[in-house]
């Protein structure tokens, strides 16, 4: 645990927490619990073998998609949704990581439908294409690069994607962008995008997301 403000609530015990190291969907369940400070078991799910697609794991989700948390009685899937979850429930300021205000609430919405659309079918398919050897898709490269130029001219004016302070907006949208040369979708001519990486990598309880080489970061033959 970490020495900082105690969350506005606790769990009775450790949230178990399904899912894989290379999954970025994952990845922005671990981040959040660990900037919440809360305790959690993490329960490796075989991607290659399909464990996620078997009966015990379709109980728990439908879709057959990791993550999924159990917190207690409480079992939920949907990466943003759990981070909605985890924010309302255990967040000692739930207001700043999700407002209130209409406004505020649509600014970090529109990043979470983002995080859903525009990131899921650019960097994190173009990484998994990567990852699992899959045919080149030099579409959702485009997607990428499409997207990475509507959010370099966005935080050039603002520090964080919802504004001057990290929402959940940041956190949904982190580990895909911080791991697209995974899918050959190079950072480089993104510094504002670079600049905000940094900024969330600098925050309290930041934990990195697992390193693949493949991609741009391959080992040259």
């Amino acid at each position: 645990m970490n020495s900082g403000t105690l969350p506005a609530a606790f769990p009775a015990q450790a949230i178990k927490l399904y899912g894989a190291a290379i999954s970025g969907h994952c990845h922005r369940v671990v981040l959040f619990l660990s900037m919440l400070d809360l305790p959690f078991e993490m329960v490796d799910i075989d991607l290659v073998t399909k464990e996620h697609k078997t009966p015990g794991f379709l109980a728990m989700n439908p879709f057959g998609q990791v993550p999924v948390i159990a917190d207690g009685d409480t079992v939920l899937a949907d990466s943003n949704a759990i981070l909605v979850y985890l924010a309302g429930r255990y967040a000692p300021e739930p207001d700043n990581w999700l407002p209130r205000d209409p406004l505020a609430a649509a600014r970090v919405q529109r990043w979470l439908s983002v995080a859903a659309g525009q990131l899921a079918f650019g960097p994190s398919l173009a990484r998994v294409t990567e990852l699992f050897k899959r045919p080149a898709n030099p579409e959702a490269v485009n997607r990428s690069h499409a997207l990475f130029a509507v959010m370099e001219q966005h935080l050039a004016s603002s520090a964080f994607l919802a504004g001057n302070t990290p929402t959940l907006a940041d956190i949904a949208n982190y580990s895909y962008v911080a791991r697209a040369p995974e899918g050959r979708v190079s950072l480089e001519p993104y510094p504002q995008l670079r600049a905000w990486l940094a900024r969330i990598e600098a925050l309290p309880g930041f934990v990195p997301m697992l390193q693949s080489p493949v991609g741009l970061l391959a080992p040259a033959a």
